[in-house]
């Protein structure tokens, strides 16, 4: 008969876990003193450590309390002492499960060093060696993303193929790369889109966003990144984590920014922490699938039930992500950590949240802060999926919806403006319709506590793509001027990868469709549209379009800080003002499919130059008397006192 210290702890289904680690505690209760003793007699086994995260961390860091987590096969009966320059224990958690061990080291006065962390079962030992690493000299001083910039975002699986050799990892679970399949893996990495850099910086951007790169160790379905198994590495179908400091490297070498999508909601159903978990309540629901209602106005609602708010947060988002429970102190500053470690790891300027209203609001609010302590102008976006701009400015830092509360969420999506702009370009603008509906929404801007912090944009990797099909992506008079009053909005403007070559999409055909592959990104395609000679003359007219107004408003400080002031539609025309100082940027949008006559008079406050040129061709105009715009015209001026 085994020892019993000998027997490893099984690794129970996490639908029987629950009662599996209750039964297993009872047991070891009542057999933990006897096998201290006999554990170092009748049996002597290697303290071996399967994960330590993070595996390293730096010293001088803003808060010094640092969480490390050991996991290992029963490592919990192990005695922990540290081997460091004033490198303190101020707690250490056991759990349920004995494959755990959470320490809290208090780093106040600790300097760079490599130190041991030990752990002794009876008369075995294990020495683990921990590095603090030196900080950058400046790293609190990065530059998060802001109304100056323009993202870029690209989901790595469908942008680039730029090393083979990665496209399928033994030992993964998904063994295939299919690009026949919209579903399936397409074989996409960082290599491609640091191969690639060139033509993203050219374009006029200033800032790319990526999907999530965290390992998705999944059976299937997970291209897309968002059912992470392994918070501190970057899946290997990807590339490395020194593959993607790379990227970032090279990024802000060409004068770019890099936002990196984060998950705080929930995790993969492979990842260690649930198929092990530390103890059940690490999840909400850790028995059992239920299913989130999606209904986060339970956020803000004062009218919300207790039940209504406990399945749409606590509930799973889908079967195969398991809902973290952020209220759980050691789960949050496991979280609030793997986003640091992240930052002044790979240098990054700011990070996309997704999902942000399924998550406990006091536990988001807390990161935000924490991360903004440390890296003062550092930027987070969270996914604020709502059809209403009273419910969007809820989560917006400063918010006087949520007071007392504070989000300390700096941005946030502004998904309405997004389907009002799809609905106002294809209309012919009348009382209520068309450019009438831009000019209604921003004028409710009054429940926003920045609006210059508010991401704009016309779609994104989960909603139908602008053009949605073949007759609109031939239309480029809508193209033209819905991306003119993107890109000079208030607001910071994101655009989806293939836009600016006029890919197509409808999300009725299913999300797989959305995030097609780019063509020319892979060996072997039949067109590569990162060249101007392998684009048709129709993708060049979009793609030099874009760049000419995208290189326009780079390092526009008119465009990126100045105020705004509109006019009410007239004859279908909308006319609005961005000014700064002495100088000013005068939009006109003509909302009908017949040319118009405009009268300046009631736009002579606005008006303090005759002689303009139109930014986009070029021509000469005089604003002394009336102005003409063809049919879906658009005009953009400069003026100065």
């Amino acid at each position: 008969m085994k020892c019993p210290a000998c027997v490893p702890y099984s690794k129970p289904e996490p639908v029987r876990a629950l009662l599996l680690i209750h039964l297993y505690t009872m047991m070891r209760k009542l057999l933990l003193s006897a096998l201290l003793v006999v554990a170092g007699v009748c049996c002597a086994y290697a303290v071996e450590i399967k994960k330590m995260e993070p595996a390293f961390w730096w010293a001088g860091m803003t808060n010094p309390e640092l969480q490390v987590l050991l996991y290992g096969d029963n490592i919990s009966m192990s005695d922990v002492t540290v081997a460091g320059r004033d490198v303190r224990i101020k707690e250490i958690v056991r759990y349920e499960n004995p494959n755990y061990l959470l320490l809290y080291l208090d780093l106040s006065d600790a300097s760079p060093q490599t130190f041991d962390i030990n752990l002794k079962q009876g008369k075995q030992q294990k020495k683990i060696p921990y590095e603090l690493k030196q900080r950058e000299a400046d790293s609190k001083d990065r530059v998060g993303f802001n109304s100056a910039d323009v993202l870029y975002l690209i989901m790595p699986d469908r942008f680039a193929n730029g090393d083979t050799s990665n496209d399928v990892v033994t030992g993964m679970k998904e063994a295939k790369v299919d690009r026949s399949d919209a579903f399936a893996r397409h074989g996409g990495d960082i290599k491609g889109i640091n191969d690639h850099l060139d033509y993203i910086e050219d374009l006029g951007v200033t800032a790319i966003w990526l999907n999530p790169i965290q390992e998705n160790d999944m059976p299937e379905g997970s291209y897309h990144g968002y059912a992470i198994t392994d918070y501190y590495n970057v899946d290997r179908r990807f590339g490395t984590n020194e593959d993607f400091k790379s990227l970032v490297q090279n990024t802000h070498a060409k004068g770019m920014k890099v936002v990196m999508d984060m998950i705080f909601n929930h995790c993969g159903s492979e990842n260690f922490l649930f198929r092990d978990m530390p103890s059940p309540d690490w999840f909400n629901f850790p028995e059992k699938y239920v299913q989130t209602s999606y209904k986060t106005t339970v956020q803000y609602d004062p009218y919300a039930s207790g039940y209504d708010h406990k399945m749409a947060l606590d509930g799973w988002f889908v079967e195969s992500m398991p809902d973290l429970n952020q209220r759980n102190r050691h789960v949050a500053r496991y979280l609030i950590q793997t986003s640091l470690w992240w930052i002044e790891y790979a240098g990054i300027n700011g990070i996309r949240q997704d999902t942000h209203p399924y998550a406990d609001f006091d536990f988001m609010a807390e990161w935000c802060k924490e991360v903004n302590e440390e890296y003062p102008d550092f930027n987070i976006v969270g996914e604020t999926w709502y059809g209403n701009n009273v419910a969007i400015s809820y989560w917006q830092k400063d918010s006087r919806l949520s007071a007392p509360k504070n989000s300390n969420l700096r941005c946030v999506m502004d998904f309405p403006l997004m389907d009002i702009m799809v609905k106002a370009f294809d209309e012919e603008t009348d009382y209520g319709t068309g450019l009438n509906r831009i000019y209604d929404y921003l004028g409710q801007d009054i429940v926003y506590a920045n609006p210059l912090e508010l991401l704009v944009f016309l779609g994104n990797h989960d909603t139908s793509r602008f053009m949605k099909n073949a007759t609109d992506a031939s239309d480029f008079d809508r193209f033209r001027q819905a991306y003119t009053f993107l890109f000079t909005t208030r607001g910071i403007p994101q655009i989806y990868y293939g836009e600016e070559i006029g890919m197509f999409a409808d999300k009725k055909d299913g999300d797989g469709g959305l995030r097609a592959d780019f063509p020319g990104g892979w060996p072997g395609d039949n067109q590569n549209a990162f060249a101007s000679a392998g684009r048709t003359s129709e993708q060049n007219q979009y793609r030099g379009f874009l760049q000419k107004l995208l290189k326009w408003r780079k390092n526009n400080d008119i465009i990126a800080s100045g105020s705004l002031t509109h006019f009410s539609p007239q004859n279908g025309v909308y006319v609005y003002e961005r000014r700064l100082g002495n100088k000013s940027v005068l939009v006109f949008i003509n909302g009908t499919g017949k040319e118009q006559s405009v009268n300046m008079k009631q736009y002579k406050e606005a008006i303090y130059q005759n002689d303009v040129v139109d930014i986009l061709s070029g021509s000469s105009y005089n604003l002394s008397g009336d102005l003409t715009l063809e049919k879906r015209g658009v005009l953009i001026f400069e003026l100065a006192r």
